[in-house]
């Protein structure tokens, strides 16, 4: 191929970009294609997400009404979360808090914690015929507090339409830190529309509350968009093989899907956030550590994970994009 093309970047690579203007204003990317059709952003100034992914032309993932918003107008008070929740194709939430704001312990903390809002460290870009890497850290510390540090490591895939994602969390400091994260990752439309279908393959399936209740036979069957939608939530726990799990959504009309899979021994939650409002219009689907009920609620019963000084804990995920039913299917 290189006697083809006169700069990799005609075909595939990783270029860096800000944006100008609104509250994204300065907030600073990776714009990478593997050459295959597949391409994304990763956003530096928040933690290393992915804002968006497009699998040969159609978008993937739900863009939020905020759109983009730079870390300084983060609100972090109860649900502030929300005014600067772009959403995009995943979120990190964590890592000492993941859900509901509470209050554990005397410590205030906020809607799905503030790792999200940490700009990341840009360490490394490797390149070889077979994929592209991107080497991140993000510090999640303070003076007289927790200090935590997230090593993240993107594998892009040239070989196939894959992106893999190695978190390893470390906690740096001399004291024990509740240890949260969660995988917010957002299928938005033209991915997710009434005729997606999303496959789950479980043991059991618990509902977050009364009125996600009523509608658990149709927890996995999406809908048209609805005024005055009541978001849903269902916590699973999804088979596994030899320790991977799996679930995926696939669209007969784009003829285009994706499998999210996940190491189930770091990652043994995973939840359905099902929302399918007017413009408010996403499905969540959401490997984790930890349930979105707030740390309190982990603590008294006793699911709440820990790092001992010095301690890491490493979590993967992969997402692979197909393009035909079959190659859906074979996946599960």
């Amino acid at each position: 191929m290189k006697q083809y093309i006169g700069n990799p970047l005609q075909i595939r690579g990783a270029e860096q970009y800000s944006l100008r203007n609104g509250k994204g204003d300065g907030m600073k990317f990776l714009y990478i294609r593997n050459g295959s059709g597949l391409e994304a952003w990763v956003s530096l100034d928040r933690a290393g997400d992915l804002s968006r992914v497009i699998f040969q032309g159609d978008n993937m993932g739900y863009f939020a009404p905020c759109g983009y918003v730079a870390p300084q107008y983060y609100d972090g008070e109860g649900a502030g979360f929300l005014k600067s929740f772009t959403a995009g194709f995943f979120t990190t939430c964590g890592l000492t808090a993941v859900g509901s704001p509470c209050v554990d312990e005397g410590e205030k903390l906020p809607l799905h914690g503030t790792i999200s809002h940490i700009p990341a460290e840009l360490c490394a870009l490797e390149e070889t015929d077979e994929k592209l890497t991107v080497k991140l850290r993000i510090r999640d510390a303070a003076l007289f507090g927790r200090k935590l540090v997230l090593n993240r490591v993107y594998d892009f895939s040239y070989t196939e339409n894959s992106i893999a994602v190695r978190d390893t969390v470390t906690n740096e400091a001399d004291a024990e830190s509740p240890y949260m994260i969660l995988y917010h990752c957002n299928m938005g439309y033209p991915l997710l529309n009434e005729n997606s279908t999303v496959k789950i393959p479980n043991h059991g399936v618990t509902a977050r509350n009364a009125h996600a209740a009523k509608y658990m036979e149709t927890a996995l069957q999406m809908e048209k968009p609805q005024a005055g939608y009541e978001e849903r939530c269902y916590y699973y726990d999804v088979k596994e093989k030899n320790g991977t799990a799996k679930a995926g959504i696939y669209n007969g009309d784009l003829r285009k899907g994706l499998v999210i899979s996940f190491d189930k021994t770091n990652l043994p939650c995973f939840t359905e956030w099902k929302m399918m409002g007017q413009t408010d219009y996403v499905l969540g689907l959401e490997p984790g550590n930890c349930s979105p009920d707030g740390r309190d609620v982990l603590r008294k019963n006793g699911t709440l994970q820990f790092l001992a000084p010095n301690e890491s804990k490493t979590t993967t995920v992969k997402f692979d994009f197909v393009k035909d039913q079959e190659s859906f299917e074979g996946e599960f």
